[in-house]
């Protein structure tokens, strides 16, 4: 069964170009190392500034449990933490 995540993510307001950049290169580890993965998102907030959601999907549990195994996503990841205006909430979904 495929296992969905939905992220909600609060930007400082200096730091969101680059970790809209930085982000992008995530995506980019993701769609290349984890097979498993059926889409890793990040949509910005028409709203209000510095919000963001990032969808992500998973062919299965496993597929989840592999994700950001690699040493690329890992460093890349610790990094986004840096422009993090507050806690991120994440909620996991199992698809119907």
């Amino acid at each position: 069964m495929a296992v969905g995540i939905v992220a909600t993510l609060k930007i400082q307001a200096d730091k969101i170009e680059a970790f809209e950049t930085d982000f992008k290169a995530l995506m980019a580890i993701v769609a290349e190392k984890e097979p498993g993965n059926n889409y890793y998102d990040l949509h910005r907030s028409r709203d209000e500034v510095g919000s963001y959601v990032v969808m992500e999907q998973y062919v299965d549990q496993a597929a989840l449990d592999l994700h950001g195994k690699s040493d690329e996503f890992k460093a890349k990841s610790a990094k986004l933490g840096d422009y993090l205006a507050g806690a991120p909430t994440v909620t996991i979904l199992d698809a119907v």
